[in-house]
């Protein structure tokens, strides 16, 4: 696990570019994922929500039939970090 550090504009938007179709709303690392069905949606919230207890980091989202909508941020840092965009990248995985 990586350490935890708040990311400049500049290293978000460097990080940004590692990603497919995630961007920055209302400060907030966003993306909505679609799935074939709420059953696939469901679990990949299962995975992640697995894998973002173990990482004590938790996600902001949504979910109705097969869409979740996920905004991440670091509360205790104030903005987005490192963190952030390590889970973003186990969701890239799970919604694979």
């Amino acid at each position: 696990m990586t350490e935890r550090k708040k990311l400049s504009d500049a290293e978000i938007q460097e990080s940004l570019s590692e990603l497919s179709g995630w961007n920055v709303e209302n400060g907030k690392l966003h993306k909505s994922f679609q799935f074939d069905s709420f059953v696939d949606a469901f679990a990949f919230m299962t995975k992640t929500a697995l894998t973002a207890e173990s990482m004590d980091h938790h996600p902001e989202w949504f979910n109705v039939y097969n869409k979740v909508t996920v905004d991440l941020s670091t509360h205790d840092l104030g903005g987005i970090s490192t963190r952030d965009f390590e889970l973003a990248k186990k969701m890239e995985e799970f919604a694979g």
